[in-house]
């Protein structure tokens, strides 16, 4: 309340100053509202509209010599009231800070900033809100999509933040997850002809043994017919067992020291019957390599390559089986001079079932599954598998297998 001293000695310095005229002009231009009270507590000043009305308590209180200060909830204003002696005379002066235009105006002014600025935030979080909502609900949808069996869903997007890195993501499990289901879905288709194959051969030579007389001999070559295409549903049957079990990990590793070119040795003298019923010349050129690997793991993929080469592989052909040693790897090279695989399909051939177009033949029996099992369990060894050749000049199957484990 500086501003009430100072009135109070700007009236003390103006000798010759009327009193009334005086504090109604200083209130009129105040920004705080003034009342002077004589000593039998009347108002002197006119009545404005924010008058200081203090209670008659405090207006004696004053006239005594007393000061009413903090004044609390007596009215809408701070108010103070003050000892106002004048040629010997006691007066009281009450001065409360009375509401002005300007602050008003002011505080009309804030609100109103206020009040846009919430606007401008509300609007600005509904629409970053909607750029992030919108997304994800796309990507629930597409997700709804994919879990009923549609993984043709494609999410497109420019947006190169955390929700475009999202979509990105999602559109790769997407194209992953298609690409799994065609294998599906062929492999299922070729797993349903194979086995159909010799159960309907199986079948028919059933009902023909059980309807119709027939000479022991045609007996015996039905007979024979439905043994072998039985052997061939169980070695179907075998392989896909092997496959899954790769394929899942349920067939470990087990290590151990052996001598690889005796091992190709032993394969080889195993499927004589076969290359030598085809008059087929087998050369070997192997150096003594030892190695650390699961001995009956490789010895499978050996017979499925060489009982490859050897089906494939024209009568009088030729067969070259080389190992050596190279750095930290064995290797072994088997060439055939067979019908040589296509360059498009060099790659293709280590998927279950997969044939070459000039192997389907009747005259050439096999399921498609040897060299996938040969592909798992050189991969499960840490090795590697390629096959070259040109068609019509013969086949290359080259192995590469670490000659120690983890190297």
């Amino acid at each position: 309340m500086s501003n009430g001293k100072q009135i109070i000695q700007t009236y003390r310095s103006s000798a010759g100053t009327e009193l009334i005229p005086f504090m109604n002009n200083v209130s009129s231009i105040s920004i705080y509202a003034i009342q002077l009270f004589d000593a039998s507590g009347k108002p002197l000043l006119e009545d404005r509209s924010e008058p200081a009305v203090p209670d008659a308590e405090r207006i004696r209180h004053v006239l005594a010599g007393g000061v009413a200060g903090d004044i609390e909830n007596e009215g809408r204003y701070p108010m103070v009231g003050l000892p106002f002696p004048v040629d010997g005379k006691s007066y009281a002066l009450f001065v409360m800070l009375k509401s002005n235009e300007l602050w008003l105006q002011s505080n009309k002014e804030v609100n109103t900033e206020m009040l846009t600025v919430f606007l401008i935030g509300s609007s600005l979080i509904l629409v970053a809100a909607r750029s992030i909502v919108k997304p994800l609900l796309r990507l629930r949808d597409a997700a709804g999509r994919m879990s009923q069996g549609h993984f043709d869903v494609e999410l497109r997007t420019n947006r190169k933040d955390e929700i475009g890195q999202l979509n990105a993501s999602f559109n790769e499990m997407s194209q992953e997850l298609a690409k799994l289901d065609r294998m599906r879905r062929e492999f299922v288709a070729n797993v349903s002809h194979e086995i159909q194959s010799p159960l309907t051969s199986i079948s028919g030579f059933a009902k023909a043994l059980k309807q119709k007389p027939m000479s022991e001999e045609s007996r015996m070559h039905y007979l024979t017919i439905i043994e072998e295409e039985s052997d061939r549903l169980s070695r179907i049957s075998r392989n896909l067992l092997r496959l899954s079990s790769l394929q899942h990990d349920r067939h470990p590793v087990q290590s151990a020291a052996f001598r690889l070119d005796e091992q190709i040795r032993k394969v080889v003298i195993a499927l004589e019957p076969q290359w030598s019923g085809k008059e087929i010349a087998v050369e070997l050129d192997l150096e003594p390599v030892t190695i650390h690997a699961d001995e009956d793991q490789l010895s499978q993929v050996w017979t499925n390559l060489l009982g490859n080469g050897i089906k494939f592989t024209p009568v009088r052909g030729r067969i070259c089986i080389r190992a050596y040693a190279d750095g930290r790897s064995a290797v072994v090279r088997i060439t055939d001079s067979g019908i040589g695989i296509p360059e498009d399909q060099r790659t293709d051939i280590f998927k279950a079932f997969h044939k070459v177009d000039k192997a389907r033949d009747r005259a050439v029996s096999g399921s498609g599954l040897g060299l996938s099992i040969v592909k798992q369990i050189v991969d499960v060894h840490g090795g590697e598998i390629r096959a070259d050749g040109e068609p019509g000049g013969g086949s290359v199957f080259t192995v590469k297998l670490p000659l120690r484990k983890g190297l």
